[in-house]
C-alpha cells in the first residue's frame, strides 16, 4: 500500500507519518504545500525521510494559490458570515489538489491528513479529493478510535516521538493554534476559547505576526492606487513601492503601465501584506459556526485581502450594472458557505463562478484608498467603462437634457400604484 501524507514537520504529521506506516505496513510519501505560510522548509525533506517516508514533495503553490484561488474568490467579493475572509477555507482545496495531483502521479492508494474530527478541515480535504480523485482512499487518523486511545493528548505524542528518535519542537502547553498562508494566518485554542477573552490586550500583543495594532500604527496616513482588469488587481502604485519589493525580494516586477507597477496576484498579495500590516489593518475576531455543528472563536490577521476586498467593491459601484450586482450579491451567502464547507471544487460552486465572472467584465479601472491606523477610506474611483455621469448626477443646472426632471413623476406614480391598492384594501 502506498499513502500521500499531507506533512508539515511538526509534532502531529510526524506521528501521523510513522504511525500510519506501522498500521498500514505502508510505504509514505510526505507532501507539503507552499501556499505562502512564510515557514522554514528548509531540511523538511531530510526530515520527513528519517522519520519513515520514502519520498517527500514539497510544492510551491504560492503563484497557484494567489491566482487561481484568492483571485477568483475575490471576484465574488466571498466574506463568511459577513466577516471572515475564509483565509484557511480558500487553501485547502488548493492544498488537496497539489496532493492529488502527487498521489495520482505515484499510483497511491491513499491519501491521509491530520484534521481532527471537531474541524470543518477535514471537510474540506476530503471533499476535495472526492471531486478530483474519487477512487483515491481517504485516511484521518483522528477519527480511528485506535489512534485517539494511542495519542489522548499532545503529551503522548511527544513521548511517542521520543521514544521513535523523532526531533520535534513542541511543548507539552501550547497557547493557541496557528495557521497561515498567504492570504491570512488564524488564531484559535487556549485562552481564545473563552469568548470574554480580550484578543487586543497587552496579554496577546505578541500573537499576532501579520500585522501591528492599529494602536501602533503611524500616525501618518498613506495612499496606495490599484490598477484593475476584468475584476482583477494588475498594478499597484504607491510611494516607496519600489523599496517594499525589493525588501520583500521572492517576487519580480511584471512591467509597467501607465505608471503603475504591474505584478503578478502573488506579488499583489505580497505588497498589499505589508502595507496592510504596517497599517494594522485586518484584524478580527470572530465567533463563526463551523460545519460539522459547533460554533468556534477565532482571531484573523488578512491585512492584504481586507485592503484588495476594499478597493474591489469601491470600483465595482462605479462599473457594475446594478441589477447585475444585485443578482450577483444575493448569491455572496451561499458562495461564502460553499467555500468554507470544503465544496470548491463542486458544479454550484463553479456555476456561481461563471456569473461572477460575466460581471468582471467591466471591472477595469484605478482606485485610490488611504491606510490609516486600521482603516481603508475610499479615496477616489475612475474608469473608462465607468457608469456614472456627472451630466446626470449632477446638482447643478446646465445639462437638462442629460435628465428630465419630470420624468420622474410618472415613475413615482406607477410604483406608488400597487401601494395605494393595498392601503384601499386593508381599510
Amino acid at each position: 500500500m502506498k499513502i500521500v501524507v499531507a506533512y508539515s514537520g511538526g509534532l502531529d504529521t510526524s506521528v501521523l507519518l510513522l504511525w500510519l506506516k506501522e498500521k498500514y505496513n505502508a510505504e509514505i510519501i510526505a507532501y507539503c504545500a507552499d501556499v505562502g505560510q512564510g515557514e522554514e522548509l528548509d531540511g523538511l525533506e531530510a526530515k520527513a525521510l528519517s522519520t519513515g517516508a520514502s519520498k517527500c514533495y514539497i510544492g510551491d503553490l504560492k503563484e497557484e494559490f494567489a491566482a487561481d484561488y484568492i483571485y477568483p474568490m475575490f471576484q465574488a467579493n466571498a466574506l463568511y458570515e459577513g466577516r471572515y475572509l475564509l483565509g484557511t477555507s480558500i487553501a485547502r482545496p488548493c492544498i488537496s489538489k497539489g496532493m492529488v495531483d502527487v498521489a495520482i502521479k505515484e499510483g497511491a492508494d491513499a491519501i491521509a491528513h491530520g484534521a481532527t474530527g471537531k474541524g470543518n478541515d477535514q471537510v474540506r480535504f476530503e471533499l476535495s479529493v472526492a471531486a478530483l480523485a474519487p477512487d483515491i482512499k481517504m485516511i484521518a487518523p483522528w477519527r480511528d478510535d485506535e489512534f485517539r486511545a494511542q495519542f489522548p493528548g499532545r503529551s503522548e505524542m511527544i513521548a511517542y516521538c521520543e521514544e521513535h528518535g523523532i526531533d520535534v519542537t513542541a511543548s507539552k502547553k501550547k497557547p493557541y493554534s496557528m495557521d497561515r498562508n498567504l492570504l491570512h494566518i488564524s488564531f484559535e485554542a487556549g485562552a481564545l476559547e473563552d469568548t470574554w477573552h480580550d484578543a487586543t490586550g497587552e496579554e496577546d500583543r505578541d500573537m499576532y505576526v501579520l500585522s501591528v495594532s492599529p494602536e501602533d500604527a503611524p500616525d501618518t496616513p498613506e495612499y496606495v492606487e490599484f490598477l484593475f482588469e476584468k475584476g482583477d488587481i494588475v498594478g499597484l502604485k504607491y510611494d516607496g513601492l519600489d523599496e517594499v519589493i525589493t525588501k520583500l525580494g521572492d517576487f519580480k516586477v511584471e512591467g509597467e503601465k501607465d505608471g503603475y507597477t504591474l505584478l503578478s496576484p502573488y506579488g499583489v498579495m505580497r505588497v498589499l501584506n505589508f502595507l496592510g500590516g504596517k497599517h494594522g489593518i485586518g484584524r478580527i475576531d470572530i465567533v463563526e459556526n463551523r460545519f460539522v455543528g459547533m460554533k468556534s472563536r477565532g482571531v484573523y490577521e488578512t491585512p492584504g485581502g481586507t485592503i484588495m476586498l476594499a478597493a474591489h467593491r469601491d470600483l465595482e459601484t462605479l462599473t457594475v450594472d446594478r441589477e447585475a450586482q444585485y443578482i450577483r450579491d444575493s448569491l455572496i451567502t451561499k458562495y461564502s458557505q460553499l467555500v468554507y464547507n470544503g465544496f470548491w471544487f463542486a458544479p454550484e460552486r463553479e456555476a456561481i463562478q461563471a456569473l461572477v465572472t460575466s460581471t468582471q467584465q467591466t471591472v477595469t479601472g484605478e482606485v485610490r484608498l488611504k491606510l490609516y491606523k486600521g482603516n481603508c477610506m475610499q479615496a477616489g474611483r475612475r474608469s473608462p467603462l465607468s457608469l456614472y455621469s456627472e451630466d446626470v448626477a449632477t446638482m447643478e443646472g446646465g445639462a437638462e437634457e442629460a435628465y428630465n426632471q419630470n420624468d420622474a413623476t410618472g415613475f413615482i406614480a406607477l410604483n406608488a400604484l400597487r401601494l395605494k391598492a393595498s392601503a384601499r384594501q386593508s381599510k
